[in-house]
This record gives structure tokens, sequence and C-alpha cells, in this order.
């Protein structure tokens, strides 16, 4: 069984059954459970489509609950009657450490892949993780030694899953003569994040950023890059909208989807909501602003209790602000299109870069997928040695 909920761990996830299946040539898998379009994709059979659950703030879950209790109680019962080998629970912390504790009281192997970030925040459910789950498989190189320090040991880390896998598939060239930019020129992606939340919060003052940049520097390009699970007419009704301010917008802006990592690839510069996108601009060396805004309600209930110098993966995996971070008030138009042409000086460009090799190199080699299979495979065959 396997149950993934976000965008990233529907990605993660496939990419693990994948692996398990090059791990395990001459074994016939019978994967099941929570699937985002990537699972269903590769063959995982359904019981919950958990792209009907992607939702983001208390406001959101106070209304989806009982869409919330429906899957829980669905996968439950599919577990219990199909008794899997294992349970392989991918990130999705709020949803799927209810059902390791479900799952492990009743017998199943509880194995939990891509850590929940309890460094960062609620770190008290490190007690849940130590009594739930028999193997964690961690993808980033400082939470080992977290949880070892806290007496917690069943811990895995196989490198992060982007490492090495993370290239576009044509060039900065190719990708400009698609959507007719001029490679010549400056170009700025805006990747405002995957929920539809999230883009309506932070894609205004992006595009704010946007043509405040034009109007001194009429010469930059934009792009602004879809994420999979939004789509473009969702992304143009918001820049209607903004049409309508006073500042006008570039002439040059684009809107593209399925395209990410080349309009990465091909930026001088990029402004990115926190997530996974900072680790993959990272990986292609495209210097970047990281960005968030919540709704006020989520800002100072759940916001207060993170409890890490930074909020962006790129600047954790760095231990060190390599990225600027402009969280909640903090982003604006003013102040973002500011940072962003402070990166697009040269100087200051090619530092950035350097320093984002440096990130790169800490999130191990490739093959990081292929390693936690393997590690599947190694906890349960020592299972059925016992």
């Amino acid at each position: 069984m396997i149950v993934a909920g976000e965008a990233s761990g529907d990605a993660h996830a496939a990419a693990l059954v994948e692996g398990l299946r090059a791990v395990e040539p001459e074994t016939q898998f019978d994967f099941f459970g929570a699937t985002g379009p990537l699972l269903r994709a590769a063959g995982v059979d359904s019981i919950v489509r958990s792209d009907d659950l992607s939702i983001l703030g208390l406001l959101e879950i106070g209304g989806a609950l009982p869409k919330f209790w429906r899957a829980y109680k669905l996968l439950k019962h599919a577990a219990l009657e199909r008794k899997p080998d294992a349970v392989i629970l991918v990130d999705w912390p709020d949803f799927n450490l209810k059902l390791a504790r479900a799952f492990h009281r009743r017998g199943l192997r509880v194995i939990y892949y891509i850590s929940p970030q309890l460094w960062a925040w609620r770190s008290y459910r490190a007690r849940t993780i130590q009594r739930d789950v028999d193997l964690l498989i961690s993808i980033l190189p400082f939470e080992q030694d977290w949880y070892a320090d806290r007496g917690i040991d069943q811990v895995e880390y196989v490198g992060h899953p982007l490492a090495g896998e993370v290239h576009a598939r044509f060039d900065r060239a190719e990708f400009c003569r698609q959507i007719r930019l001029d490679p010549r020129l400056p170009i700025v992606s805006l990747l405002p994040g995957s929920r539809r939340r999230e883009v309506e919060r932070i894609l205004p003052p992006m595009l704010e950023a946007a043509a405040l940049i034009s109007a001194r520097h009429p010469e930059v390009q934009f792009v602004v890059v879809v994420a999979p699970s939004r789509t473009s007419e969702e992304v143009r009704a918001i820049v209607r909208a903004q049409r309508a301010t006073p500042e006008p917008l570039p002439s040059c802006l684009h809107i593209v989807s399925d395209q990410s990592r080349e309009a990465l690839a091909a930026s001088n510069v990029a402004a990115i909501a926190s997530g996974t996108a900072t680790l993959e601009a990272a990986l292609l060396g495209t210097p970047m602003v990281v960005v968030y805004k919540e709704s006020w309600v989520n800002w100072n209930t759940l916001g207060r209790l993170i409890t890490v110098d930074h909020y962006g993966l790129v600047n954790l995996v760095a231990d060190e602000r390599v990225s600027t971070e402009l969280m909640q008030d903090d982003l604006n138009g003013e102040r973002l299109a500011n940072e962003l042409l402070l990166l697009l000086d040269k100087e200051r460009n090619e530092e950035a870069r350097q320093h984002l090799r440096e990130v790169a190199d800490q999130l191990g080699e490739g093959g990081a997928s292929l390693r936690a299979a393997e590690a599947i495979i190694d906890a349960l065959n020592t299972r059925l040695e016992q």
C-alpha cells in the first residue's frame, strides 16, 4: 500500500514505485492506496484520489474534514482487507501519521518515506515516529542526526530523489524559440505555487514586482510558470485582474505549463513559492528569491509554531541564507522587485550560482529513489527472516 497526498509526494512516490520494480524485476507488485495523477500513471490502484484532498490552512481543513474522514476509512478498510506486506506513507504528515498509528496497531509494517518536517515545527511528533513507524526513509542530509539526538534510530538517509534527476528537456535557445522570447535579454520566471490559494495570494505581488521592474528595465522578459496541479486559465484570470491595477504589466509576459524546469533553466533569476521548486531551481543553478504568503489566520496560528531559522528548503539544506526569503508581510511588489534586480546584477548572479552548486552537492548523488526501494526491500526481507 502506498499513500501520497501533495503533488511533490505523488511525484516522489511514483519514482519509488518504479524503483521497486527496477530493484525486484522478477517480483509481481500489487500497489494500491491514495494516488495523485503520477501514481495512477504508474499503475497504482486508486482507493482514494489524493488530488481531490489538496487543501491548505485551518479554514479549508475545517470544511474538508468529512472528505478526509471518508478517505481515512476507505484506506483503513482496504489495508485490513488486502493485508499488504508494507504500508508506505509518503510525506503528508497530518493525514499519514494518523494512518501510521492505526496500521501499526493492527500489526502492519509501516514505512515512512520523506520525513515530516518535525525539525521545523511540532517536534513532539517524533514520539509518534518512534512508536508507529518501523522504518523512516529520510531525504535531507541533516535529518538522520536530528532523529538520533532524540533516540530514534530506525532512520535511513538515501539522498534527495531530485538529485541527479532534474534536467531541462531543451536549452535556453529552444525555450525562447518556442515561446517567442529573445535569448539575448534577461528572463525572470515567476513560480507562484501549486495550490489554488497559494497562487491567489502569491501571484499578485509577483506581477506587481514584474510591473515595477518593467517600468525601469523594459528589456526584462517574464514567464509565469503554471504548476501541474493548476490550469493556465486560473493564472490568466489573476493576470487579467492585475491588468486593472494602476501599474501596467510588462508587455513581455508569458504563461507556460508543463515546462517548469525548462523555464527555470532558461531564466537568469526566479521568484519561487517556498517548496520543492526551490530545490529544483538549486539543482538547475538558477538564482532565486523564495517567497510565501499565507492567510492572516494561518500565519498567526500555524506560522508561529515554526522554529527554524529558514523557510526555504534551499536555505535549510545550506544551513544559511543563500537565497533571500520574503515571507508574509515582507512579500510585496516593491521588495520583490528590488531583490530580483539585485540578482540580475552579473556579479551577484554568479555568486548566487556558486552557492547553489554547493547546495546541489549537499543533496547527494542521483539514485535516491532506487536506494529508497532497496531499503524497503531489505526491511521486508528482514521481517520475513524473523
